[in-house]
């Protein structure tokens, strides 16, 4: 009697359509991949489009025969929506695609039935899709462990009296956070914690609390972490959600599952919606740890006066800069900026800017000792990894929080929240990149060995992959013997 044909194990990835939520995503989707697994990765016709347009993805997983992209119905798309609204804009958007993805996971229109769906923890309506197919469906929560423990207790917080905020004291401590009592103020909390009504059911912080609480409905959550740097809070997640997998960083763990040879290949390889502008040759001419890498992610903006005094206090620190500025990225942008003589002198001696830079690669370059950032998880985790001390200036969600870590408990850098003038700045580059410069670079460099060894072979992460690994592919087993 002849043996039935091996059916291929086969994830579904959803990731939110944006930037910071699809990198990981990538990066997760390529160790599947690596480890035999089929993929589907579902992605937005604007996002395609965009990727096609700026990257070589297509080639680059051409090497993997079990992998494809889905394109998700036209309507989901934030349109010509500002940066600050994307967000809502997708996230309105999004809720229409339950009857498509209901197609997807019962296999009409697909050879190979989906054994498991990973899907971005904000979008607790594949839940309910997949209680509906009997697909087990694992969260991935993009940002920190930190930021997800704040918006987990929300209740507590608002029961404890700490939101919403009241006067104008944001130093205000904060101590029904389990874990973050002694260093957690009002500003520190992720920002849709800065609302007025708390109860208005449209507002940032009502999705977010929402969302995030439904995550004990989920099979398991992936966190894109390491127990060395967030132990204490993982910890406390743990008594909420039993299983957990962290795995980060994503792109580090990547990069040390791959033979050398191919880890060469990805150099100068991406998964950016935007073009990637040559900067590396401008570092190359640099002295080692000389300049100090300013971006702010692929979403904030600035006012014209903010970057005004960001220019000024990076100017007048006398060190070399590699600025990021989008062309969206001055939200009251009324044409060409006129700068005063100072400021190109300055710039022409010491600075270079870009529309978009590649920033892995930037972090990796010798001539890097610091980077003023929006504090984003990727770009926190990126920097870490490299051993680059950091300034934030948050911006918004996750990175409050994300920034008051690098700050206060990890020792990594400067946080300078809720204050963007040129004096503040340029004081926080000479005491990042001079005065303090040995101090944070101990620190940075103690934390990156860290990050090495949870990603290599017999660290944390690397075995909470292959249990990951391990647990899809019984899934399969499961689904085709039940």
């Amino acid at each position: 009697m002849a043996e039935a044909p091996c059916i291929p194990t086969h994830v579904l990835i959803f990731p939110f359509p944006l930037q910071g939520h699809m990198n990981p995503m990538f990066k997760l989707s390529e160790l599947l991949c690596l480890a035999g697994i089929h993929v589907t990765y579902l992605i937005t016709v604007q996002n395609h489009s965009r990727l096609l347009q700026n990257t070589d993805i297509v080639s680059r997983y051409a090497k993997y025969p079990g992998f494809r992209f889905q394109m998700l119905p036209e309507n989901v798309s934030h349109g010509n929506a500002q940066p600050i609204k994307i967000f809502l804009q997708l996230y309105e958007s999004l809720k229409t695609v339950q009857p498509f993805l209901r197609d997807v996971l019962v296999g009409r229109g697909q050879a190979r039935p989906v054994t498991c769906l990973i899907t971005d923890g904000l979008m607790k309506f594949t839940l309910d899709v997949g209680e509906e197919t009997r697909v087990p469906v694992v969260y991935f929560r993009t940002a920190s462990a930190a930021s997800f423990w704040a918006y987990f207790c929300s209740d507590k917080i608002v029961e404890g009296g700490e939101c919403p905020f009241e006067g104008d004291d944001m130093d205000f401590p904060v101590r029904s956070v389990p874990g973050m009592e002694g260093f957690l103020r009002q500003r520190d909390l992720p920002s849709p914690f800065r609302v007025p009504d708390i109860n208005d059911t449209s507002s940032f912080y009502k999705i977010m609390s929402v969302e995030t609480q439904q995550t004990v409905r989920a099979r398991a959550l992936i966190l894109n972490t390491f127990q060395d740097l967030e132990k204490p809070i993982i910890s406390q997640l743990s008594t909420q959600i039993p299983d957990i997998y962290t795995f980060g960083p994503l792109h580090a763990h990547l990069k040390a599952r791959m033979d050398v040879e191919t880890t060469s290949s990805m150099t100068g390889s991406s998964s950016s919606l935007w073009e990637m502008l040559h900067c590396i040759k401008w570092l190359d001419e640099q002295p080692l740890k000389s300049v100090i890498y300013v971006s702010f992610g692929s979403l904030a903006t600035v006012t014209t006066e903010q970057l005004m005094e960001f220019w000024f206090g990076l100017v007048n620190s006398g060190h070399r800069f590699l600025w990021v500025i989008r062309l969206d990225s001055v939200a009251d942008n009324d044409g060409e900026q006129e700068f005063p003589a100072e400021l190109e002198e300055g710039m022409k001696a010491r600075g270079y800017t870009v529309n978009w830079a590649p920033q892995e690669e930037v972090l990796a370059h010798p001539a890097v000792g610091g980077f003023l950032t929006h504090s984003g998880w990727n770009s926190t985790l990126e920097s870490i990894y490299e051993g680059v001390p950091m300034i934030c200036w948050p911006y918004a969600t996750d990175q409050q929080i994300n920034s008051r870590f690098v700050g206060e408990v990890w020792k990594l850098g400067l946080d300078i929240k809720d204050t963007c003038d040129k004096f503040t700045i340029e004081k926080a580059v000479r005491n990042l990149m001079g005065a303090r410069k040995e101090e944070f670079a101990k620190s940075a460099k103690e934390m990156a060995t860290l990050a090495r060894k949870a990603v290599n072979e017999g660290g944390d992460c690397h075995h909470n992959l292959n249990k990951l690994i391990k647990d899809i592919k019984m899934m399969n087993v499961n689904a085709h013997h039940a």
